[in-house]
């Protein structure tokens, strides 16, 4: 074979590879309204970076008189993301239904490794059918060697999961492992077992929509993070993800510059917080107050709405807010609230991202259902995620702080670093009417105008003992604060804690209630 002949044959199988299931398959993809493997990938990366891993690999299956395609279903390899490094997999259903082979989980299991040993993060597109049926148990070993890599790797790297597709069987445990989920409304769907299954095994009939849709992971079940209306948008997340996240967990956060000025102050927060003790209103009114360019990006919007999680930008540097939030079973804490709070605390923790948590709350939510559910243990997640956690936190208490759930927030007594409130605030063991129910049981029933009574003794309560005065004059609230001064606050005390040193206990791994 001459040179200019081997030359010509590189070309040729290049060409090849980038067909993936030919034509016709990629007609259909494109008909379903979906984007092929490489359209995604291009999509996602910063143009011209994606160098392609393993492009000539195919199975090794010698049954069924299996066809051979360049790559067998997947794409691997490594590129950039806003100038950074980063690895990457995208799944083609154009080939085999994107199922998995021994030799594709190999190509994933390369790029994980090179992952880790560089310190960069991970991203999983996937879109595929499962387990490659034709290679057995071959094919499950494959997805145990990648869900080892996940676990072994989790707080190492951040690893983000894109369902672009079907994800189904053992395929969901992968990105279950992962940092983030994101999905896309109408074309991706996550379950164990799918609609035919269950009609068999339970005779229940639902829809893949129904029981693995965007929206039902992002509103019922908790598992999904985002909720894309297509395919673009979802990879724009990613890109936006991203902005917030340091490399690996060796490093800190990427600053970004703003002309928001750190010490910016602002009147309406004064007022935004109600007079009324019992009035709801909307923590996300506070928080883009506070922070850099009104900006605040949002996690799992849709699940447990009574606690808001995110990302946001303090004089450029990111941080994980925490929120309970009013507007929303008054913020009380319950199962999911906690859990959902409890992972986004960890995730921080692990990457060097520092806290800044606001707090109303006014207990863990009472009834049956959250006793029987396990609120003990779910609550204390949440518990155990601040308690743990070592980055600077910051934590301003707005309003209500009652109970065990005032010790929850990050507060002072689980090493909260800088704690805040406003003259709002509201710091007690339960709220001034249910307190004076019990102090003045017997004052209440001598009474002749019980009701006048009560109102009085309720009002001398929340003077003395349900405002911020008795908590800042043991310590535990270092500064009451106006809310207009917020943002300079939380700005300076973050910059006071940028060079926190704080470590626990040697030890394997703690035992968190799960």
């Amino acid at each position: 074979m001459s040179l200019q002949e081997k030359f010509d044959e590189l070309r040729k199988k290049n060409a090849q590879a980038m067909e993936g299931g030919g034509k016709k398959r990629i007609e259909t993809q494109h008909a379903q309204g979906k984007l092929t493997a490489r359209e995604r990938i291009e999509l996602l990366l910063d143009p011209n970076s994606f160098v392609e891993l393993d492009r000539f690999v195919q199975h090794r299956c010698a049954d069924f008189e299996m066809e051979k395609f360049l790559g067998d279903g997947i794409i691997t390899g490594y590129g950039k993301i806003n100038g950074r490094l980063i690895y990457i997999f995208a799944q083609d259903f154009t080939v085999f239904g994107g199922s998995l082979s021994e030799t594709y989980a190999e190509k994933v299991c390369k790029i994980m490794d090179h992952a880790a040993r560089n310190g960069a993060p991970f991203i999983g597109l996937n879109d595929s059918g499962g387990a490659r049926i034709q290679e057995g148990v071959q094919s499950l070993a494959g997805y145990a060697d990648i869900f080892l890599r996940n676990t072994i790797y989790s707080g190492v790297i951040p690893q983000i999961s894109a369902i672009m597709g079907p994800c189904a069987g053992g395929a969901v445990y992968s990105p279950a492992i992962t940092d983030f989920i994101l999905m896309v409304k109408n074309t991706s769907y996550m379950f164990v077992t799918g609609p035919d299954v269950i009609k068999t095994v339970t005779h229940e009939e639902v829809t893949k929509e129904a029981l693995g849709g965007a929206m039902s992971h992002n509103e019922r079940s908790g598992v999904a993070h985002f909720a894309a209306e297509d395919e673009k948008e979802c990879l724009f997340l990613i890109r936006e993800l991203l902005s917030f996240l340091p490399q690996n967990n060796m490093e800190d956060p990427p600053v970004i510059a703003t002309k928001d000025p750190p010490d910016r102050m602002d009147e309406s927060l004064n007022q935004i917080v109600p007079d009324i003790p019992t009035k709801p209103y909307d923590i996300r009114d506070v928080i883009k107050k506070v922070v850099d360019d009104g900006y605040f990006f949002e996690i799992q919007e849709h699940y447990a709405k009574n606690i808001v999680i995110g990302f946001a930008r303090m004089n450029g540097r990111p941080v994980g807010i925490t929120a309970n939030q009013p507007a929303v079973l008054a913020g009380c804490l319950d199962i999911n609230s906690s859990i959902k709070g409890a992972r986004f605390v960890r995730f921080c923790d692990a990457f060097n991202i520092p806290l800044l948590t606001f707090v109303d709350v006014p207990g863990f939510l009472p009834g049956t259902g959250q006793e029987h559910g396990g609120i003990i243990k779910h609550g204390a997640k949440l518990l155990y995620a601040f308690a743990e956690s070592t980055v600077p936190k910051v934590t301003v208490i707005t309003r209500k702080a009652y109970g065990g759930a005032y010790d929850v927030m990050a507060s002072k007594h689980i090493r909260g670093d800088v704690n805040y409130a406003y003259p709002t605030a509201e710091i007690a063991v339960m709220g001034p009417d249910g307190a004076v129910n019990i102090i003045f049981r017997k004052e209440l029933v001598k009474s002749d105008n019980p009701e006048q009574t009560k109102a009085e003794l309720v009002a001398d309560y929340r003077t003395r003992f349900a405002s911020p005065y008795k908590a800042a004059e043991l310590g535990y609230i270092d500064e009451v604060i106006m809310p207009e001064e917020t943002r300079p606050k939380v700005i300076t005390a973050l910059e006071m804690l940028s060079n926190k040193r704080q470590s626990n206990p040697p030890r394997k791994h703690g035992n968190i209630p799960l």
